[in-house]
């Protein structure tokens, strides 16, 4: 196997460094040395091979990865939120499947046990899902329910000090390995509640979601439960409704505006670095207009997401920031990454579809990056709302 040498230059272009104190370079620095050292070098082959790198659970719970924002009381770091938007940015440098393994864990597993379970879930999961001892998954999507989560079928019904789960999710990050599962189901009332769903519980299954082109690092499967029994005390006692799940996803998307504009950063930095050496007519590309015209918008687009980013985090830190806003955000980031890895991969030529360069990869795993929570015309559609006040949904 080739050892790829990271060679990553980070792109800031308007001094934005200024604006971050110094735990935030901390932060940057301990994490962007971790992708250098131990995620670039093995990726691309555990990419190749449609496998997931297990052991970056345990690496990525020392490094403080999950849970970030979570008290330090529960194992998580106490961090504010640039934090961990920048965490989420260096991990997602390495490749989206890595970040997305830390998003799901700490936005969409530690977060609704941390914001709506009891003390003794908080005591008994997060300690361990922190520290990376327990990976977790989060059940929302469904086969015929996506954008519309509302429209599950998986349900919850009474049977004395239990319940009994029936149903199945799908495109579930992490589910392979997971040790828990936060599931969304609805009760016999027809409202949404959060439970919490332990592996090894009869009748609870984790399919693996075969054949992607896009996140093969990443370990993605189903949840299927059959008549699954869980304790009425692994219910999260403090949501009901559509509100718990989107909630979660408001801080997964959040994690994911950040995330996808580092894949955007590692694809220019790439096309910039290459188009300096490749010479072709005599002279580096970078010499040539369109290359310079594709290396300007790139770098101009990044700059702009990169103050979009910031600026949702200081309102995040405030407890200002809207779902609407990370929205935007979210669906920008993704825009302009997608885009920026098109751009690189053109400029990389034949070069640019294998795997001595990153740029492929990303491009591939940002296909998914658009579409998972919340797709690019949803996202539209919630700014459109909010700005109109007239919901397009319905």
């Amino acid at each position: 196997m080739a050892v790829r040498m990271d060679l990553f230059d980070s792109p800031d272009y308007y001094q934005l460094d200024e604006l971050l104190n110094e735990e935030h370079l901390m932060v940057r620095s301990a994490v962007r040395d971790y992708v250098k050292t131990s995620i670039s070098p093995i990726i691309e082959d555990y990419a190749q091979r449609a496998e997931f790198p297990q052991q970056i659970v345990k690496q990525l719970g020392d490094l403080g990865c999950f849970g970030p924002t979570v008290p330090v009381e529960y194992g998580g770091g106490g961090l504010d939120y640039i934090s961990y938007g920048i965490m989420m940015q260096e991990l997602e440098r390495g490749d989206s499947g890595v970040r997305s393994t830390a998003s799901v864990q700490g936005s969409l597993v530690m977060h609704p046990i941390f914001a709506y379970g009891s003390e003794e879930q908080k005591k008994k999961y997060l300690p361990k899902l922190a520290s990376g001892e327990w990976l977790g998954c989060f059940g929302l999507t469904e086969p015929n329910h996506g954008s519309d989560p509302g429209g599950m079928l998986t349900n919850i019904k009474d049977a004395g000090d239990h319940v009994i789960l029936n149903g199945a999710k799908m495109w579930i990050s992490n589910a392979p390995h997971a040790q828990v599962a936060v599931v969304w189901a609805k009760n016999e009332e027809g409202k949404i509640v959060g439970v919490i769903v332990e592996r090894g519980m009869e009748g609870f299954s984790t399919p693996t979601t075969h054949n992607k082109w896009s996140l093969r690092a990443s370990a993605t499967g189903e949840l299927v439960f059959d008549n699954v029994k869980v304790p009425k005390e692994n219910i999260l006692p403090n949501v009901i409704g559509l509100k718990g799940p989107l909630g979660c996803l408001s801080k997964a998307r959040y994690g994911i505006a950040w995330g996808a504009l580092g894949a955007a950063m590692d694809c220019y930095d790439t096309a910039l670095r290459y188009s300096k050496e490749r010479v072709q007519f005599g002279k580096p590309i970078g010499g040539f207009q369109l290359q310079q015209k594709k290396l300007a918008e790139m770098i101009t687009e990044i700059t702009k997401a990169q103050l979009l980013v910031w600026r949702l985090g200081v309102l995040m830190n405030q407890g200002k920031a809207t779902p609407a806003q990370i929205s935007m955000a979210k669906r920008n980031s993704c825009e302009i990454a997608t885009q920026i890895a098109r751009d690189a991969r053109q400029m990389l030529g034949g070069m640019g579809i294998t795997g001595e360069y990153s740029v492929m990869r990303h491009m591939m795993n940002l296909e998914s990056v658009i579409t998972y929570e919340g797709t690019h015309d949803i996202h539209l559609l919630i700014t459109g709302m909010d700005i109109t006040g007239m919901n397009a949904f319905k």
